[in-house]
């Protein structure tokens, strides 16, 4: 996996976030005391969510010679009882019968973003030099 590196981006909260020659903005909402800039964090964790899932069923479905079309994943979360609830909502287009449907939603659970985050995490954390 590449390394991803994050470092500020001027503003109260803002982030520019680097992955591969890739670069992604992250900032809290105006109402949190950032300037909006970006997505939010916790909204990026999403971002990862959704766009594993697509991207899980779309391999399965061509695997299985599936006729799917699209896959729009909308996520959204908040805390709740003590901890996070992510909701998730899978639509999947193309010529599918409910079967094919079913296995496809149920497939969605098996994602690598979705198995990390559904299973246990450590996070080391170490003191870099500037």
């Amino acid at each position: 996996m590449r390394n991803v590196t994050v470092g500020w981006a001027g503003g109260k909260f803002a982030q520019d976030v680097e992955v591969g020659g890739h670069r992604i903005r992250s900032d809290e909402e105006v109402d949190k005391g950032g300037e909006d800039t970006g997505a939010t964090p916790h909204e990026l964790l999403l971002a990862a969510l959704g766009s594993c899932t697509a991207m899980t069923l779309k391999v399965y479905a061509e695997r299985k010679g599936w006729p799917l079309r699209d896959v729009h994943v909308m996520l959204n979360a908040a805390n709740a009882d003590g901890g996070y609830v992510i909701a998730r909502q899978v639509t999947i287009d193309g010529d599918l019968d409910a079967e094919q449907r079913q296995r496809l939603i149920e497939i969605a659970d098996k994602c690598p973003v979705h198995k990390t985050l559904s299973g246990s995490i450590t996070i080391n954390t170490t003191a870099g030099t500037a």
